[in-house]
């Protein structure tokens, strides 16, 4: 199985040879529950997400990750911030992917579809604001979702 590993300001890092425009979503539904998937790959818990694709804009990416992962149809609504450290490296064991950090964090609203697991996510929940604290979760990804829930304005970094 595929595994992906994380790495933060670590000698032992592998060296990135990719970087890889991506997108994560906080969606929130009208109880202020914000939904997470936890990663097939890793078992983290996480903001649904992933790469962006040739020819896609950022919000058709969003909401098509978003719905790929969750069954989740969402409409986006705003940013949480940017996201690049060269410090973040993620390894992906199947094909030996060095990757450097690069994502863009939307917010954005339900539309409709229940949550559904898929190939990459093994759970999908809405969580409450005061249970996220608890989720097992990477340390990129805390910091994305802390940005979020304290709603200081968009994140550049």
């Amino acid at each position: 199985m595929s595994r992906r590993i994380d790495y933060y300001n670590d000698p032992d890092a592998p060296p990135p040879n990719s970087l890889v425009p991506s997108v994560n979503v906080a969606v929130t539904n009208e109880a202020g529950a914000l939904l997470l998937i936890r990663r097939s790959d890793n078992d983290n818990w996480a903001l649904p997400g992933g790469a962006i694709d040739l020819g896609e804009s950022i919000p058709a990416a969003a909401i098509r990750e978003t719905l790929e992962e969750t069954g989740i149809t969402c409409e986006i609504t705003g940013i949480v911030g940017t996201y690049s450290d060269p410090k973040h490296v993620i390894f992906y064991t199947s094909n030996g992917e060095a990757r450097q950090e690069f994502s863009i964090v939307l917010t954005a609203r339900p539309i409709s579809g229940e949550p559904t697991p898929s190939s990459e996510s093994r759970e999908v929940q809405w969580v409450a604001r005061e249970d996220i604290e608890s989720y097992q979760m990477d340390r990129s990804m805390r910091m994305r979702i802390n940005h979020y829930l304290e709603a200081a304005g968009p994140y550049i970094g």
